[in-house]
């Protein structure tokens, strides 16, 4: 089968696209036909040995990937050939491939009227969302959520479940063109932290109150804003650091102003407590299905092409998400 391989630690512009043999399903796994793999940052991490996880050399990168169940391993009896699903992958056989290995208990099944792609960029965005605002936030009716890299994958989703669960949701992101995306995704205001001092919008926003609740992928100078700006019994978010900046919390924030800094890795939460992460994907496809939510994306790409699309998702230009497909062949739309 066709497959992206990373050989060396590197830049995307490393990976090598080759013939490598389909991968066999062991104990508790499942081997798919990939219909779509999202392009996730942590994408960009590992194939640089930054990320948590170091595979051994060589390995197929791509955490996130939908499509068609060929054959199941010993133990497996949630699935079976024909079903299609998405989930998290196996760290040696990822998602940029033509097929690809995910373990069982992190699998859910495409709800009926989604197709591949569209799941490809749902699953780990959704998820991690839900996750975060559910289990970590417990996000209440009519609180005020911020949304910090509000155009991104996350960040887009995040609105939309903030809504459904009957939030006020700001968000903010770096231009115009972003705020508008977020808006057509439902969020209430708008900031533009490159033209307006975010602190300070906040807190007019907020009536000198702050959030409730902040999710916060970028980290870096936003997150600091935000450390200061929390309500009282507030929830700040920590997902992720797009900006390359991993940030210091000075603790007696917490102590003055009386919030709770939360830390939100889904991946291992998801091995923790599979049912409940099923349970979460049953409401996120209900959801979907009542058209609340809404998974946008900016390009489609080809296998041959992954370099490209990882590089594009790092350039920060891109709102929504980007899927590759082995099954594209005319380029990115």
């Amino acid at each position: 089968m066709r497959a992206i391989v990373c050989k060396e630690m590197g830049p995307p512009r490393s990976l090598r696209l080759a013939e490598i043999p389909s991968p066999e399903p062991g104990s508790g796994e499942v081997l798919i036909r990939v219909e779509g793999a999202g392009v996730n940052f942590p994408d960009s991490l590992i194939i640089e040995g930054k990320y948590q996880v170091k595979p051994a050399l060589p390995f197929v990168p791509g955490f996130e990937v939908a499509g068609t169940v060929l054959e199941i391993g010993r133990g497996v009896t949630s699935f079976k050939p024909g079903d299609r699903i998405m989930s998290l992958t196996a760290n040696t056989v990822g998602g940029f491939a033509e097929e690809a290995i995910v373990t069982a208990e992190q699998a859910v099944v495409i709800p009926g009227v989604m197709d591949g792609i569209t799941a490809a960029a749902f699953y780990s965005s959704y998820g991690t969302s839900y996750h975060a605002l559910v289990e970590r936030g417990h996000l209440r009716q009519g609180e005020t959520l911020v949304v910090l890299g509000a155009a991104g994958g996350i960040g887009l989703a995040t609105i939309e479940i903030g809504k459904a669960l009957g939030a006020r949701v700001i968000a903010v992101a770096s231009t115009k063109e972003k705020l508008d995306v977020a808006k057509a995704h439902g969020a209430d205001e708008l900031v533009n932290y490159r033209s307006e001092d975010l602190a300070r919008r906040i807190k007019q926003l907020t009536d000198g109150k702050g959030a409730d609740v902040c999710m916060d992928t970028v980290g870096g100078d936003a997150f600091d804003s935000m450390s200061r700006n929390m309500n009282y019994n507030g929830r700040l978010l920590i997902v992720g650091f797009a900006s390359g900046t991993i940030p210091r919390l000075a603790v007696n924030l917490l102590l003055l102003k009386g919030y709770q800094a939360v830390g939100v890795f889904w991946g291992p939460a998801v091995a923790r407590d599979p049912e409940k992460h099923r349970e979460n994907f049953r409401r996120l496809g209900k959801l979907y299905a009542e058209g609340k939510l809404n998974p946008r994306m900016s390009g489609v790409y080809p296998l041959e092409r992954t370099a490209e699309a990882i590089e594009a998702l790092l350039s920060r230009r891109e709102t929504g998400k980007l899927v590759v497909s082995p099954l594209e062949s005319d380029g990115s739309r």
